[in-house]
């Protein structure tokens, strides 16, 4: 388990990342989500150690991270820092054996990966010569060739393709399936919303949502979409309930308890036919943008 507490990084003046706090349980898929500058690569930096804390710890197992510890974690940087003019399966297995693999198993795991990748017929071209989604299959490669404890991983699905994204998601599935914990950030909100036991928001450098999606979703106040036989503007004059929306014979309202569902029911009935009354439940892109708001 990677536990993040009270994590802070200055840098002058400027405070990038202020308290932030969560966990990454075994098995765990987490999404890292916020807005250019909010502190995702920033806070992933100082996991990793390349950035030093101004305040706060990295525990790993309920203990301070070492960098032995970071020796086996997987890490996927913001900006790609592969060998341009290196054969790709020259330097991917050369990164693997940074890690302790061994040059047999080396080589034999990046071929099985470039194979997944759909790249096993460029194991031997420089990277330079590979379009740039090629090029962003073979980093995914590296940081996972070593099948390290713990993946942190900034921006993986950017510039991606459909099939691309489909390996990667079953490749991140096989990982916490073992039980290992992956961190990964993303602006690709549906993505994560599919794909992530647990979601973590930043603006601003503080963590402002924090849980599992579902529960997110529903943290939120209770609304309703009625849709009526008729013009539904008399909800107006209803005094128990908030009126977001009206068009016509369809309203948006916002109930104050769950129990105001079945009192709202019985009054649109009394005045017509009723054709819809559904709870709307908001999506992780609601939410982001109601807490970063």
């Amino acid at each position: 388990m990677l536990q993040i507490d009270r994590l802070t990084r200055r840098f002058g003046e400027v405070v990038a990342v202020d308290g932030v706090s969560f966990e990454v349980g075994d098995g765990q898929l987490v999404g890292f989500v916020g807005g250019n500058g909010a502190g995702k690569t920033t806070t992933m930096r100082m996991i990793m150690g390349v950035l030093a804390p101004s305040a706060g710890e990295v525990r790993w197992n309920d203990a301070p991270v070492t960098a032995l510890d970071r020796r086996e974690f997987g890490y996927m940087p913001e900006e790609r820092g592969l060998y341009p003019k290196q054969p790709v399966l020259e330097q991917v297995a050369y990164l693997a054996q940074l890690h302790g693999v061994s040059a047999r198993d080396a080589r034999e795991r990046g071929l099985e990966l470039l194979d997944r990748f759909g790249l096993a017929g460029r194991a031997k071209d420089k990277l330079e010569s590979l379009s740039l989604g090629n090029q962003q299959r073979v980093q995914i490669i590296t940081a996972v060739i070593a099948r390290p404890r713990m993946l942190v991983l900034d921006e993986p699905f950017s510039g991606l393709d459909p099939g691309a994204v489909d390996d990667m998601v079953g490749l991140l599935r096989e990982f916490t399936a073992g039980g290992t914990p992956v961190l990964f950030s993303s602006h690709q909100l549906d993505l994560v919303e599919r794909l992530c036991d647990r979601i973590v928001i930043l603006a601003n450098g503080r963590v402002v949502a924090n849980g599992i999606a579902d529960e997110l979703r529903r943290s939120g106040p209770i609304r309703h979409r009625l849709v009526t036989g008729g013009d539904v503007g008399w909800v107006r004059d209803l005094g128990w309930l908030e009126v977001i929306d009206v068009a016509g014979n369809t309203a948006v309202i916002q109930l104050a308890a769950e129990a105001d569902t079945d009192r709202l029911l019985a009054e649109s009935m009394r005045r017509g036919s009723v054709r819809e009354l559904a709870e709307i439940v908001p999506s992780v892109a609601d939410i982001y943008r109601e807490v970063t708001s």
